[in-house]
């Protein structure tokens, strides 16, 4: 099955235990049309057995074994159900669930994961919203820096890093920041050169207008990712009350900060095209 390459070395999360026992029971609906132990050792071969159980129970119970092991990463496991599935499928004798039948699985739980042939793609809370390719009103050494910084955090993400995948894209958001510096703002121009700085200047200039809402979300959300017992991730976490950003949380973070990216660059163009005017 295609997929991420990562995920193969470094588990993007873990299977919700609802839907194992959901895939477990479909696996038994198949299991029951045959020779039972024949089919139980079919599926331990795709969960990673090697060898034969030595009695129909034993393979039962070393295939739920198994199958514990790989929920430990969802890709791998979905792997497994989807291709021990579809290795059955020309057998006259056994019938097989499609593909939608699974899916729907994945879906009900939250998996963030679906099956379309031959991959396995990223759905939902895993999947990255879209952001543009190139963004108008940078120059060719800042559009390098930010689809790096994209790319960087979503490589990251994937490898099973959430918190430094989120450090990365909110140094990103910072620095995002710092090209309104010198922009045209009504009467006056943008003057201060850092973060927060910067974010306070545009919302007393930009008061009434959806600018100034988004940077009160966006200082905010940057003020707790900052905090060492918020996110940590940039003055470190506070060993004895702080919190792990885990793969859910990093990927909602990314997600935030990658649509507050995109509108920050829609607002500095309006105000570049303004500021030449």
């Amino acid at each position: 099955m295609k997929m991420e390459g990562s995920w193969r070395f470094d588990t993007p999360g873990p299977m919700p235990p609802e839907a194992v026992r959901e895939f477990d029971i479909l696996i038994g609906k198949v299991v029951n049309q045959g020779n039972r132990w024949r089919i139980l050792e079919h599926f331990k071969g795709y969960f990673g057995a090697s060898g034969r159980s030595s009695s129909e129970s034993w393979a039962e119970s070393d295939l739920s074994s198994f199958m514990s092991q790989t929920a430990d990463n969802a890709p791998l496991f979905i792997e497994a159900v989807y291709e021990a599935f579809e290795s059955l499928r020309g057998d006259d004798d056994v019938a097989v669930p499609e593909v939608g039948r699974m899916n729907r699985i994945l879906k009900e739980h939250g998996v963030g994961y679906e099956i379309r042939p031959p991959a396995l793609v990223a759905v939902g809370i895993h999947e990255p919203i879209s952001v543009p390719e190139r963004y108008q009103s940078l120059d060719e050494q800042a559009q390098d820096i930010v689809q790096q910084s994209l790319q960087q955090s979503e490589r990251l993400l994937a490898e099973g890093h959430p918190r430094q995948a989120v450090q990365e894209i909110l140094w990103l958001m910072e620095s995002v920041i710092t090209a309104f510096k010198g922009l045209s703002a009504g009467n006056s121009t943008i003057e201060e050169k850092y973060f927060n700085k910067i974010a306070k200047e545009l919302q007393s200039k930009k008061k009434g207008q959806t600018i100034e809402q988004v940077l009160n979300w966006l200082t905010t959300l940057h003020g707790y990712l900052s905090s060492p017992t918020g996110g940590g991730v940039r003055h470190g976490v506070d060993l004895k009350s702080g919190i792990t950003i885990n793969a859910d949380e990093g990927r909602l973070y990314c997600n935030l900060i990658r649509s507050y990216v995109t509108f920050l660059m829609a607002e500095h163009h309006r105000m570049s095209q303004s500021s030449q005017e």
